[in-house]
């Protein structure tokens, strides 16, 4: 990851809005109009937050017909927040957990 891309992510992140977002698409697929109903924010509002975290790789779409659905990408998440780790917290038992998943893989 580099700094560009931890910047991305972290803008992505820092909203309230669009954490709310990524709770509800966690493990299932959910339409704009199925998370605007759920977060009562507006459909342009809703729209402008997926294409944050779209731009960011956070989220996945498919397409049904007219309709796009969207869901958290949750090792795009993982990583994310694994480079940060290694990045800032160099020296933590978490970096060195993930320094070892990654030789393992």
């Amino acid at each position: 990851m580099n700094n560009q891309d931890s910047i991305l992510f972290s803008k992505a992140i820092a909203d309230s809005t669009r954490q709310q977002i990524m709770n509800l698409c966690c493990c299932k697929w959910l339409s704009v109009n199925d998370i605007v109903k759920q977060t009562n924010v507006s459909q342009p509002t809703v729209s402008h937050h997926l294409a944050i975290l779209r731009q960011a790789n956070l989220v996945r779409t498919r397409q049904e017909g007219k309709q796009i659905f969207y869901t958290l990408d949750q090792e795009k998440i993982a990583t994310c927040c694994g480079n940060l780790v290694l990045r800032f917290a160099p020296d933590s038992t978490a970096a060195s957990i993930l320094i070892n998943i990654n030789e393992i893989n």
